[in-house]
């Protein structure tokens, strides 16, 4: 298609030469011997058709190519934005044209359009540039908006983009601003991707695929920043600077990175944090049913794990290993690596049913059956009493 159109252009620009040696050889006069002008006159077309050859590219096809590019990256948000802001511009060179038109001749005819189109193109290059600011103004306009502060830049970090519930969290839309991955974090992808070790690079892949899925599913939007920071040799600092450039947060599970980011004054969105806040809350006496897969630290635990992964520890659970078992939360523990639930078997917490023995309740006034059978009990009790204890005086021998 580029090759077309050059030859287009070469076969215009010889017609456009051609016409404009004729004129100028008509207007030079004296000036060019007659012998040398149809030497100028193919010299001339000759030049304008190999400009226009090289030079039509420059003009149509890569401009084309340009616009293409943004339009297809462009958001809803964007693309209305742009077009606002052509109508604008040409609206201004409209009223621009006015008096120039004024002017007569060739002035007149030519520089009003000139200006309206000049002027349509330096309004979509400022409305472009500034989108990060005009976007939210416009989208406050419209009815039933709810006012807020300003569009929060989150910054995303290579282990999150790794780990993968980034996706998950992007298509819920909790996410309230526009995921920023700097360049400086692709290229660690890249590295992790080709590296000769089959775990990092399995890491890698998996993280270019989340990033691919992220671009596709999330509802908050997604760039990507051509920031590199080349004076910085971490990765961590390089987020931290461009954080701290462009006030905004960080999306990372990395515990250190956490930690030293808080420190700098630096918000961070720890997804390890949020997966411990939004898990299911037992308390102490709820009953569940609970599969135990492994035997834990203290001799006699069993573990088991929940939909969500928190861990059970279950009292006296290792006698119980590979089934299902009804139990009873004793305690809940919040830990730095998430939550620990502490429980027993149901079974265990119930209290067995024992034969207590009761002294005998007093005999009804009136029956002598009753009280004889007590006096003989009694009678005999006492009687075996009186031989174990005269089987054990000193001095008894046994015949």
């Amino acid at each position: 298609m580029t090759r077309f159109i050059q030859i287009l252009g070469a076969l215009l620009g010889a017609i456009g030469g051609l016409a404009l040696g004729v004129v100028l050889l008509t207007q030079s006069g004296t000036l060019l011997e007659p012998s040398n002008k149809g030497a100028f006159l193919t010299a001339f077309v000759v030049a304008c058709m190999l400009f226009s050859y090289l030079a039509i590219p420059y003009v149509t096809v890569y401009p084309t190519r340009w616009v293409v590019a943004q339009l297809a990256e462009a958001g809803a948000g964007e693309y209305a934005l742009g077009v606002v802001a052509i109508v604008v511009g040409l609206v201004m060179g409209l009223l621009l044209g006015v008096p120039l038109s004024e002017l007569g001749g060739a002035a007149g005819s030519v520089l009003p359009p000139v200006a309206a189109v000049g002027l349509a193109a330096l309004m979509l290059a400022a409305t472009l540039y500034k989108r990060d600011v005009l976007l939210p103004a416009a989208t406050s306009l419209l009815p039933g908006h709810r006012r807020s502060g300003h569009v929060q830049r989150i910054v995303v970090d290579t282990s999150a983009v790794i780990d993968g519930r980034i996706v998950d969290i992007g298509r819920t839309g909790f996410i309230l601003g526009s995921l920023i991955v700097p360049r400086f974090v692709l290229d660690e992808l890249q590295r992790v991707a080709d590296s000769p070790d089959a775990m990092r690079r399995n890491r890698g892949r998996r993280g270019l695929e989340m990033l691919s899925a992220l671009q596709k599913d999330s509802i908050s939007p997604v760039e990507v920043s051509e920031a590199t920071y080349p004076e910085v040799a971490d990765v961590d600092a390089k987020l931290m600077a461009f954080a701290r450039d462009n006030e905004a947060a960080i999306l990372t599970n990395d515990f250190n990175l956490n930690r030293v980011a808080e420190i700098q004054g630096i918000r961070v969105l720890n997804i390890n944090e949020l997966a411990n806040a939004v898990k299911a809350v037992l308390h102490p006496g709820e009953e569940l049913t609970v599969r135990i897969i492994q035997e834990g630290k203290e001799p006699g635990q069993g573990v088991g794990y929940l939909e969500d992964g928190t861990m059970i520890v279950v009292e006296g659970g290792s006698r119980l290993m590979d089934t299902d078992v009804p139990i009873s939360v004793t305690r809940v523990l919040q830990t730095v690596a998430g939550r620990m639930i502490f429980a027993q078997p149901r079974d265990a917490m119930q209290t067995p049913a024992r034969e207590l023995v009761r002294p005998p309740a007093p005999a009804p006034n009136g029956d002598p059956e009753v009280a004889g059978e007590r006096r003989g009990r009694a009678g005999r009790a006492t009687g075996g009493s009186a031989r174990a204890a005269g089987d054990e005086r000193p001095g008894h021998e046994t015949a």
